[in-house]
């Protein structure tokens, strides 16, 4: 009969539960008794076997046993979740026993690299500006005297987030947007993100960082560019490093040049670092093109100006001897204990 059935079921539930000591058994008797394929599915199909008249009081009789049963179960998962609990407050603790040793966090290498190139060209009388990462076209790129048909304006390149706004690409447009705002001379660095729709890989990624030096006042030149250059990569790597100029095209500066500095890791002699040339790569620069200048309401013919742009995630690669950018932003607490 019915009721012996489900009377059976319950006491074979009781036995199991008896038995039971962690949630996973729990969870197995669960499943076998009232899962989808569990002991109470199968009494159900029974009651098609039953005569018409009988089978509503089989339905409810079968429905009160099944919660009963998850009622038996619950009340067992919360009896051994409070067994549990008394015996970790049991458990005797040695006061006395050595402590696990503070993790002691510090900067990230960027933020250093950061902080100790803006610092030089702050105590050079530079001014620090920030900017928006988040540009107008007019400021990223036409201002800065990129032509519409530049590769660099394609979707393929930059970010766009809507016409005519996108992710800078550089931090360049505080160049302009600081020459607006302020009549000459001036002298600003400019610390920050860029994003350009580089691949993932051990040398590149589409968020960067940058710093943007820029001078104008009458009378500067290249002499002065190199010699604040020279001061700034000594700051980073040391005294002895020197600067080269290789001759390049930027639309923002005419003349323009590549920089290298001596590579640290050799001196100059020579490495795997520098690819046996004994240089490395930090940036570009040059004197501002004097479309940008009137661009920002500047004459050119009473003022000049030099500019540069410097990747620090390239300078803490070899700063810290990092073979792999992806190392950097990662989230490693390692990072910050080793990259000291």
């Amino acid at each position: 009969m019915l009721k012996d059935q489900l009377k059976a079921l319950e006491q074979e539930v009781q036995a199991a539960l008896d038995a039971a000591t962690d949630d996973v058994a729990l969870e197995g008797i669960r499943l076998r008794f009232l899962g989808r394929s569990g002991e109470i599915t199968n009494v159900r199909k029974s009651i098609g076997t039953l005569a018409p008249a009988e089978r509503p009081e089989a339905g409810k009789a079968i429905n009160t046993a099944a919660a009963a049963l998850e009622a038996r179960i619950e009340a067992a998962r919360h009896g051994l979740a409070l067994k549990q609990l008394h015996e970790r407050l049991a458990e005797r603790i040695d006061v006395t026993f050595p402590a696990l040793p503070a993790r002691m966090g510090s900067l990230h290498p960027i933020r250093r690299a950061l902080e100790d190139a803006c610092g030089y060209l702050q105590r050079l009388g530079f001014a620090v500006v920030l900017g928006n990462e988040v540009e107008t076209e007019r400021y990223n790129f036409d201002a800065l005297n990129i032509p519409a048909d530049h590769p660099a304006r394609e979707g393929l390149d930059s970010f766009y987030l809507r016409p005519g706004v996108l992710l800078r690409t550089h931090t360049s447009p505080m160049q302009v947007r600081t020459m607006e705002a302020v009549p000459p001379p001036l002298a600003v660095v400019v610390p920050g993100k860029a994003y350009r729709r580089d691949a993932i890989d051990a040398r590149h990624s589409p968020m960067f960082h940058q710093i943007e030096g820029l001078l104008v006042a009458p009378g500067i030149h290249l002499g002065h560019l190199k010699g604040t250059l020279t001061g700034l990569l000594r700051e980073l790597f040391g005294a002895s490093q020197a600067v080269r100029f290789r001759p390049s095209f930027f639309p923002f500066t005419e003349p323009s040049a590549e920089v290298d500095t001596t590579c640290p890791g050799c001196g100059g002699s020579g490495c795997k670092t520098c690819g046996g040339s004994g240089w490395i790569e930090v940036g570009g620069a040059g004197m501002v093109h004097p479309d940008v200048l009137r661009n920002a309401g500047y004459d050119p013919t009473a003022v000049q100006g030099w500019a540069f742009g410097i990747g620090i995630d390239r300078i803490v690669m070899v700063r810290h001897d990092v073979d792999d950018i992806r190392v950097l932003f990662e989230n490693d607490p390692r990072v910050l204990a080793t990259l000291r």
